[in-house]
């Protein structure tokens, strides 16, 4: 957590709104492995990091809710009794989604003030979206003493994110920035919401991102249509969720189904098999099999499931020759954002100048490089 960003908070409530705030932080999330998995019950593999959102709020005893986003520089004032979405992307849905989301449920809740700021990196996904959303419904649910259980405030983030902001998302990303534990991953269950927790220790090696700071238009849609053909292709089945499948099931229908179908569900399939695989291999200190699942990832995510893009496929392809890298893969919704990597620590800084350099030349564009810790989960400050 940044100590200067909680200053700034603060300091910007009081000048706005001459009171004494609750503050709260929410981090931003990795996932190490287990991409696409979430909104098919299967298993992912996050952990909360030491980037995230700040969150001031007091009860303003006024007609209006006032919310001031102090990295955009934009205030913007509501009334309770009538919550609407806006109809473009926006900060604000994410914010009037969990307040509709808890009015939703019979609680009259009073009018207050809030300014939030953030260091999570814009469009790397490391899902500032869930660390806005639990910041909110964690601040509201600490000033007004609504008595939810964290699974509550995560579901509340999560139904926000689907009526709000338009993105059918799995439960990952708002279950890691709640639950996240010190130098922790969480191998969580997405259909039972419960996790176990893996201390982290890679030895001689870290985790590096490099965001391809690129974000191709296609994002949204296209990860509403991946989560519909699994759905469609679940119901043939006559099951749940991709998560009950195995891959006798889906060639028995493949005449059935399209073959792009076909790879789309049959990676979903692999991809809950190597968050086992994956979790055995951190059980067993190896660290080689862990790169080796990285790759696999990824190039499951490329090649099969077709959400990577040339920038994340360039920044993989060129770790593979790297004999201080053990594994890469495009991390997130896709299209865009990070890679993580697995690399000697003592390689970080000669690799970091290297690949500067590459992605530069080829795309005319600089990338952005950053190590991560990892952290515990929404709190107050």
């Amino acid at each position: 957590m940044n100590k200067k960003l909680v200053k700034e908070v603060k300091k910007s409530f009081k000048s706005h709104f001459k009171t004494k705030p609750l503050i709260i932080f929410s981090p931003g999330r990795i996932n190490l492995i287990g991409e696409h998995t979430d909104y098919n019950e299967g298993l992912v593999f996050p952990a909360a990091i030491n980037k995230g959102i700040v969150f001031a709020i007091q009860k303003n005893n006024s007609k209006k809710s006032n919310i001031y986003a102090l990295n955009k520089e934009e205030m913007h004032k509501f009334s309770l009794n009538a919550i609407t979405p806006f109809k473009k992307a926006s900060w604000q849905n994410y914010i009037l989604g969990v307040v509709a989301e808890i009015q939703k449920k019979g609680i009259v809740l009073e009018n207050f003030n809030a300014v939030f700021a953030g260091n999570i990196p814009s469009g790397a996904g490391m899902s500032s979206s869930a660390a806005l959303e639990n910041s909110v419904v964690f601040g509201l649910n600490s000033l007004f003493e609504l008595g939810f259980s964290k699974k509550e405030m995560i579901l509340i983030s999560q139904n926000a994110e689907h009526n709000y902001a338009g993105v059918k998302c799995g439960i990952m990303d708002q279950y890691a920035s709640m639950f996240g534990k010190k130098q922790s991953a969480l191998l969580l269950d997405c259909r039972t919401i419960k996790s176990n927790t893996f201390k982290i220790d890679f030895k001689d090696y870290k985790l590096l991102l490099i965001n391809t700071n690129v974000k191709h238009e296609l994002s949204e849609s296209a990860y509403n249509d991946r989560r519909e053909v699994c759905e469609k292709v679940s119901r043939l089945l006559k099951i749940n969720a991709l998560r009950d499948a195995t891959k006798a099931d889906l060639d028995f229908i493949k005449s059935n189904i399209s073959e792009e179908d076909y790879q789309k569900c049959l990676y979903i399939i692999q991809e809950n098999e190597r968050v086992h695989l994956f979790s055995k291999a951190i059980k067993d200190n190896n660290n080689a099999a862990l790169g080796k699942y990285l790759y696999q990832s990824h190039n499951g995510l490329s090649k099969q499931y077709k959400v990577s893009c040339k920038e994340l496929d360039f920044l993989v392809d060129s770790t593979k020759e790297n004999p201080n890298i053990l594994g890469a893969r495009m991390m997130g919704g896709g299209f865009g954002g990070c890679t993580i990597n697995l690399i000697l620590k003592s390689e970080v800084k000669k690799f970091k100048k290297e690949i500067s350099k590459l992605y530069q030349k080829e795309f005319n564009k600089e990338c952005s490089i950053y190590s991560v810790k990892l952290s515990k989960g929404t709190r107050k400050v």
